[in-house]
This record gives structure tokens, C-alpha cells and sequence, in this order.
């Protein structure tokens, strides 16, 4: 990448972090302070942490086809503002019923597709990888700072505190936004980060991504419904409020140090289904260890069996879904796929604090053993694959072949299983089979 491009996506992971920070730091928190707010039950709160997830999964398509027709920048900055607004309505709020309202406008300002698709206005193609590779490890940091942060910023100013420190890196991520992000001079036509509506209803009902999607939708319903009963099991066993951070530090490091093997595995021809499975049977094991854990030392041990099953499944759920979406599709498949993490958000959230409504802390984990095994059963429809992966290339402008000879000849080379091309641009999308591909057979098309 180019000086310029390097501090685009710099300047677009600060963005996605800043972002995700003021969504993320109250998980850890809310539970434990929600009984100062008038009219809470574990049901209202279970609704305040989740509620973002639902208005960002129905506006984060619309805004993102709005950046196609508007401004990046000016989709981006609504976004912002509305979220800001959001925090404040929260800091405000002396009952559950205005954090809730703040929350679900936090989540109105959803604008994680316009970013990705920014990133594809101010980058080459043959550079894109890295600058997503830049912004997928400022998303992964911002999880990790978020939980860590949340309980340090709530012991000292209250859970007042955590949303003007949202409204606050919302205000900064404006200035990040004017100041160091460039603004491209056109709007590119990038099938890797835009959704095309009429392929939708096709992507959506793809019985090789349902499990991917489905996937998805229980890991994050997972992650609420687990910050719904962590900080209580902390309590039980006898780790003080403000000790959590210290102990949330220590088992996001170990949890990424020990999925390492792991992740080496997944990397191997045909595993990457098995490893998702044995991370869904760690995610069991976690929740019916976590039942019975009476200790500290248990508790974080089942913590650290839970995070290292989360993480990985993290990655390796978006990399199966762009390998298995049908070529040109991959932007339509990830805001499908996005739609279903944040309707995942906001169920665990619901659900949880239903069940623990009637319940208690071993309920929400029972009934989250239970749905770990249909997500098993699921996972045994999960497309194996072998070495298909995804490539966009510029291909060649200058030997005047109309569109469709150049699209014959895409598809005739050895290991090309599909291709789909977008003439104005003089970009295609290719599905590949790695194992019966050569590289020098495309280069008549790119040299």
C-alpha cells in the first residue's frame, strides 16, 4: 500500500474501533449496575444491552445502498451524529426505558457496510486485502479494549459515565472522519462490500450459507446472554467489581494464546468444518462447566474454554461464507450475513433476560447447552470445502473483446468455477479451486 492508502485504512479501523468501543464497553457493565435505573427487571435489561443489534440489523442495508447514492462521508456523519445522540439520550436517562431508547438510536447509526465500502473508493484491488486486514485487527482490538475499559470508566463515573464516554469517541471519530479520511473523488463499483438488492432473496435462501448465517446468529446470542451472567459468576466467587477488567484482560490472552493450534489446524485442506464444530462442542462444554463452577480457578478456566471457541469461530465463520458466496455476491452475502450476527445480538439479549425473568444464571446456561446442540446438528450441513477461494482481478481493457468473450474465456481456464464481470470497472470476480488453478493462465487477461 501507498502512504495514502496505509492512512485510509488506518484512518477506517480508528473509525470501526471508536465505534464498537461506544457500543461494547457497557456489556460488562449494565448487568450489575441496571438496578440504580428506575423500572429495571433482568427482562429491560436484557432488551438495553441487545436493542442496538436490532436497529442496526434494518438500517445497516439501507444506509449502506445511501452511501451509494450519497456521500460516504455524509452517510458516515449521520451515522455518527445519531449515535452520539444515543449516547446522550443513555447518559440522561435515570430509568431503563431511556437507556433502551439510547441504545436502539446507538445502533440507528449503523454504518459498518459504508465504511468497508469506503475502504474500496480510496484503495486499488490488488491492495484491498491488506486494508481489510488492517480493519478486521482494529475490529478484533475493539472488543477486547471495550470489556476491559468498560468496567475501569464504570467504577469511577458510574454507568452515566460509559455513555458520555460513548457520545465523546463518537465526537472523535467525526474529527478521525473530516480530518484524516480521505474523501474518494468517485464512488466505485466494488461487488466485495456492496449489496445488490435483486441478489438478495438468492444469497439469503442459499442452502450452502444458511448454516453460516444461522452460525453467526447463535455465536452473538451467545456473546449477550454470556455478559448477561459473567459479571454475577464473578461476583459469586468472590471477584470484586473492580477486579474484573484485571481478570477479563487475563482471559482474552490466554484464550487468544491457546486457539493458536487451532487456527493452524482450520488452516489445513478440508478441517476448517471439523474445527467449527469442535468450537461449538468448547462453547458446550463452557456453558455446563460454567453451571457447576463453585471456584474461581473453575470459573476461568470454562471462561477461557468459552473465549478460545468464540474467537476462532469469529474468524472462521466470515472466511467460510466468503469462500462458499457465489462469485460477485460476497458484499450482498456479508450484509446478509451481518444481519443475522445483529438479530443475533439482539435475541440473546431478549431471550436471556426472559429466561432469567423466571430463572436463574444456570437456566440462561442450560438453555444455552441446549442451543449449542441444534447449532451442532446444523453445523453437519455446512458445505466442506477444500482450497475454493475468492479473487478479484483487473482484467485488460485494451484488446477491445466485447464483455462476453472475455467472460467465456475467464471461465475456460483450468480451476475457474465461476466469474462474474463488471465491464465499466474492468474488474472480475472469480471462485477458484486453488488445487487445479495456474496462475499464468489468467495472466493473458491481466498483463
Amino acid at each position: 500500500m501507498n502512504n495514502q492508502e496505509f492512512r485510509a485504512a488506518i484512518a477506517i479501523a480508528v473509525l470501526f474501533l471508536i465505534r464498537m468501543l461506544g457500543l461494547f464497553t457497557i456489556l460488562p457493565v449494565l448487568p450489575l449496575v441496571a438496578d440504580e435505573l428506575i423500572s429495571s427487571t433482568p427482562l429491560l435489561i436484557g432488551v438495553a444491552l441487545g436493542i442496538y443489534g436490532l436497529s442496526q440489523a434494518v438500517l445497516q442495508i439501507p444506509l449502506g445502498l445511501a452511501s451509494d447514492r450519497f456521500s460516504r462521508k455524509a452517510v458516515i456523519t449521520f451515522g455518527l451524529v445519531i449515535f452520539i445522540l444515543g449516547s446522550l439520550v443513555a447518559a440522561m436517562s435515570e430509568s431503563i426505558y431511556g437507556v433502551i431508547l439510547g441504545r436502539f438510536l446507538q445502533g440507528c447509526g449503523a454504518i459498518a457496510s459504508t465504511l468497508f465500502a469506503l475502504v474500496s473508493d480510496v484503495t486499488r484491488i490488488e491492495q484491498r486485502s491488506k486494508a481489510m486486514a488492517v480493519i478486521g485487527a482494529g475490529i478484533g482490538m475493539s472488543f477486547g479494549i471495550s470489556i476491559v475499559l468498560g468496567p475501569i470508566i464504570a467504577a469511577s463515573f458510574g454507568v452515566n459515565g460509559l455513555f458520555i464516554f460513548s457520545a465523546l469517541v463518537g465526537l472523535l471519530g467525526l474529527i478521525v472522519l473530516w480530518t484524516i479520511v480521505p474523501t474518494p473523488i468517485s464512488v466505485k463499483t466494488n461487488l466485495d462490500t456492496k449489496v445488490v438488492l435483486d441478489k438478495f432473496s438468492s444469497v439469503l435462501f442459499d442452502s450452502s450459507l444458511v448454516p453460516v448465517n444461522f452460525g453467526v446468529f447463535f455465536l452473538h446470542y451467545f456473546l449477550t446472554t454470556g455478559f448477561m451472567v459473567f459479571p454475577f459468576l464473578f461476583r459469586d466467587v468472590g471477584i470484586s467489581d473492580g477486579d474484573h477488567s484485571i481478570y477479563y484482560l487475563g482471559i482474552l490472552f490466554m484464550s487468544i494464546l491457546l486457539m493458536s493450534p487451532f487456527i493452524w489446524l482450520s488452516d489445513r485442506k478440508g478441517r476448517s468444518r471439523s474445527v467449527m464444530q469442535w468450537m461449538v462442542v468448547m462453547l458446550l462444554i463452557a456453558m455446563l462447566g460454567l453451571v457447576g463452577a463453585t471456584g474461581s480457578a473453575a470459573l476461568l478456566l470454562f471462561m477461557v474454554v468459552f473465549f478460545i471457541g468464540f474467537n476462532l469461530l469469529e474468524v472462521l465463520l466470515p472466511a467460510h461464507m466468503s469462500r462458499v458466496v457465489a462469485a460477485g455476491t460476497r458484499g450482498t452475502g456479508m450484509g446478509v450475513y451481518s444481519t443475522f450476527q445483529f438479530m443475533g445480538t439482539f435475541a440473546g439479549g431478549v431471550i436471556g433476560g426472559f429466561v432469567l425473568s423466571f430463572g436463574d444464571i444456570s437456566t440462561v446456561l442450560c438453555v444455552n447447552a441446549g442451543v449449542c446442540l441444534i447449532w451442532l446438528l446444523l453445523l453437519f450441513r455446512l458445505q466442506s470445502l477444500s482450497e475454493i477461494e475468492s479473487r478479484t482481478i483487473d482484467f485488460r481493457s485494451d484488446k477491445g473483446l466485447p464483455a462476453n468473450e472475455v467472460l467465456e474465456g475467464l471461465l475456460s481456464i483450468h480451476g475457474v468455477l465461476d466469474a462474474v464481470l463488471i465491464e465499466e470497472e474492468c474488474v472480475a470476480y472469480l471462485k477458484i479451486d486453488s488445487n487445479r488453478f495456474n496462475e499464468t493462465d489468467i495472466q493473458q487477461f491481466t498483463q
